[in-house]
C-alpha cells in the first residue's frame, strides 16, 4: 500500500486519508446495491430464512469495511509509523488483530440480527419458533465467538494461549467453589432453554411451592413471573431443577368436573335424572365429545346422595370455559327441576335433654 502511494507521488496524508475514505465509500456503496439486488430477489421467494440472513448482514458488513479501512491506513501509512519507533511487527499485529477484530463483530453481529429476524417473523406469525430456544443458541454463539476471538488475538501479541488457558482452569475451580449458587442457576437455565418446560407468556405454577403465575422472561440466573395479584416473583433457575412444574397453558381441554348431591328421598330419582344429565351433555355443542364424558351414581354421602359430572368442556380459554360450565350447571338445575329433586343441605340432629 505504501508503495502504490510513492509510485503515483500521493505522500501526502491528506491525499492517502482522502483516497483511502472514497475506497471505503465505494465499497459500501458497491455492497448496499449488492444487497439490494439480492434482497429484492429473496423477497420473491417464500422461504423466510434466506430474508433474514439478507437482512442481518448490512450492517455488520458495514462494520467489517471501515475496520478494513482502518488496517489499509496502517497499509498506508507505515512509513510514518516506522518513524515514531513503532516496529514493524506491531503493524503486522495491529493488522491481523484488526481483521479477527472485524470478522468476529460481523459474526456476533449477524447472530444478534438474525435472532432480531427470526423473533419479528414469529411476532408477524410469518414462522412458529420457540424464541426462548433461539436467544440461548444466540447467547452461545456470540460467548463462543467473543472467547475464541479474544485468545486469538492474544496469541497474535505472543501472549501463550496455554498459559491463559491454565489460568483459567484454575480460576475456574475457584470461581467455581466461589460462585456455585450462580452456576447453579446458570445450569438451571440451560435445562430450561433445552428441556423448554415453558417459555415466555405460558402459566405455569407448582405444587410444591405457592408459585402461579404467567411467565415474563426466562434469564440465564432467574425468570421472572406475574402472579394473578400482578406482582412479579424472581425465582432462581436452580429452584426449577428440584420442583414440579405444571404448565396448564399446554393443555388440550379444560375439564367440568362436579359432585352434585341430591336429598336421600329423591333417590328413586336418581337414575332418570342421571340419564338426561348424560344426554344432555352428548348435545351439548360445547363439550368434546371425543373425550370421556361421564356422568354417574357416585357416593352415599351422610347427608346426601351424590352424582358425578365429568365432561370436557372444547375450549382452553378460561372465560370461555367459565360460561361454558355455567350453561351446563344451570342445564343440570333446571332437569333436576323437572324431575321435581333437589340439592341436599347437611342435616344436624340436636338431642335435648
Amino acid at each position: 500500500m505504501e508503495s502504490f502511494f510513492q509510485n503515483y507521488s500521493l505522500d501526502h496524508w491528506l491525499v492517502k486519508v482522502l483516497l483511502i475514505i472514497s475506497v471505503i465509500i465505494v465499497i459500501n456503496i458497491l455492497t448496499r446495491l449488492v444487497l439490494n439486488t439480492l434482497k429484492k430477489q429473496v423477497n420473491k421467494t417464500e422461504n423466510i430464512w434466506d430474508d433474514c440472513i439478507i437482512n442481518s448482514i448490512y450492517r455488520p458488513l458495514t462494520i467489517l469495511v471501515w475496520i478494513l479501512g482502518i488496517v489499509l491506513t496502517l497499509e498506508a501509512f507505515s512509513n510514518d509509523l516506522k518513524a515514531i519507533t513503532i516496529s514493524e511487527d506491531i503493524v503486522s499485529n495491529l493488522k491481523k488483530s484488526g481483521i479477527i477484530f472485524a470478522i468476529a463483530l460481523f459474526l456476533t453481529n449477524l447472530s444478534k440480527n438474525f435472532q432480531n429476524a427470526i423473533i419479528q417473523s414469529n411476532a408477524d406469525k410469518m414462522i412458529d419458533v420457540d424464541v426462548a430456544t433461539y436467544e440461548a443458541i444466540n447467547k452461545i454463539i456470540r460467548l463462543s465467538v467473543i472467547i475464541t476471538s479474544s485468545l486469538i488475538i492474544l496469541q497474535t501479541f505472543g501472549f501463550s494461549i496455554s498459559g491463559v488457558l491454565a489460568f483459567g482452569g484454575i480460576g475456574g475451580v475457584a470461581v467455581g467453589f466461589a460462585a456455585k449458587d450462580m452456576l447453579a442457576n446458570f445450569f438451571g437455565g440451560l435445562m430450561i432453554y433445552l428441556d423448554r418446560p415453558f417459555r415466555t407468556g405460558d402459566w405455569i405454577r407448582s405444587p410444591d411451592r405457592d408459585l402461579e403465575g404467567v411467565v415474563e422472561n426466562v434469564g440465564w440466573r432467574q425468570t421472572s413471573v406475574r402472579n394473578f395479584r400482578k406482582n412479579v416473583i424472581y425465582i432462581p433457575n436452580s429452584i426449577f431443577m428440584t420442583i414440579i412444574v405444571e404448565n396448564p397453558s399446554r393443555m388440550t381441554h379444560r375439564r367440568i368436573n362436579e359432585v352434585i348431591g341430591l336429598r336421600y328421598k329423591d333417590f328413586p330419582k336418581m337414575i332418570p335424572i342421571v340419564k338426561e344429565v348424560k344426554h344432555m351433555l352428548k348435545a351439548h355443542n360445547r363439550i368434546d365429545q371425543k373425550q370421556t364424558t361421564l356422568v354417574t351414581f357416585n357416593n352415599y354421602n351422610d347427608s346426601s346422595i351424590d352424582f358425578l359430572v365429568r365432561a370436557y368442556a372444547d375450549t382452553t380459554n378460561w372465560l370461555e370455559y367459565h360460561e361454558i360450565k355455567q350453561d351446563v350447571l344451570i342445564q343440570i338445575g333446571n332437569i333436576l327441576a323437572k324431575h321435581k329433586a333437589e340439592i341436599a343441605f347437611p342435616t344436624r340432629v340436636q338431642i335435648r335433654e
